[in-house]
């Protein structure tokens, strides 16, 4: 049953904007948006989503040198083209790509959601107190889960250095190309194994392109769907059921998480 009549609700929801780094990632946040959107509203509604997006491979240098401001200005570039839509804010499906959101320079031009503080707000909520992370190698043992984890009290997992490059090789080689095969499956399967092994009780799927090819069903832990969760987190804030986000880029300040609750 829609939340509003279809008649209000067109006029009071938020514009929400996917900017988007990594591109089977981010339409499956768009096409999940649309999807929660309609089970709350009712079929074929949704708040306005506008999707913008500079090729990835023209950061991919700066992410081999670990070069973050260039990335920076590349997605600076991309949220100003979405304000420029007229979204109120946006989301960024893609983990890795926080790193170089949080890094210093001038506020976006409009505010968004942290992909790591749902996915962490969602993992204290759900009681969960030790969690896998997989994803690229930079996200892995890069700050952004680290500063989201330590705020709501959860330790991170990551795996030994020889599987996280063979995870960096499936994002890159074959999720983000469209590519899903069984062997590569079982290879995370394992990793996941790995982390309930170790005491995890729960996974972060902290590549926006694993949920594609590994599910619930697929994961011997409980999985915590970055991708998934970061979409209804927008549907949330476009139909007034979270805060507006504040954040616009630069180091996540206390501020920006006490906003980011109702």
């Amino acid at each position: 049953m829609p939340i509003f009549p279809a008649a209000v609700e067109i006029h009071v929801m938020k514009h929400i904007g996917v900017l988007a780094h990594s591109a089977e990632g981010s339409a499956l946040c768009y096409l999940t948006a649309c999807h929660e959107a309609a089970k709350r509203l009712g079929a074929h509604m949704h708040p306005d989503i506008t999707v913008s997006m500079i090729a990835m491979g023209a950061s991919m240098a700066a992410w081999e040198r670990l070069d973050l401001p260039p990335i920076r200005a590349i997605l600076a570039d991309t949220a100003a083209r979405l304000a420029a839509a007229g979204c109120d804010f946006f989301v960024c499906p893609d983990n890795t790509a926080h790193q170089a959101l949080e890094a210093p320079g001038e506020p976006f031009a409009i505010p968004g959601l942290h992909i790591a503080d749902v996915v962490a707000e969602t993992a204290r909520s759900q009681g969960y107190s030790m969690i896998g992370v997989l994803g690229t190698k930079w996200l892995m043992t890069g700050p952004v889960y680290d500063r989201a984890f330590a705020a709501h009290g959860v330790a991170k997992v990551i795996p030994p250095p020889a599987d996280r490059e063979t995870v960096n090789r499936i994002i890159f080689d074959e999720l983000c190309n469209g590519e899903i095969r069984d062997a590569s499956r079982a290879e995370l399967q394992r990793l996941i194994d790995a982390f309930a092994d170790q005491g995890c009780d729960a996974v972060v799927l902290g590549c926006t392109e694993i949920p594609l090819i590994i599910s619930p069903a697929d994961s011997s832990l409980p999985t915590l769907d970055s991708t998934r969760l970061l979409a209804a987190a927008a549907v949330d804030a476009a139909l007034g059921a979270r805060a507006a986000p504040v954040w616009r880029g630069g180091p996540v300040l206390a501020g920006d998480l006490a906003a980011a609750r109702m």
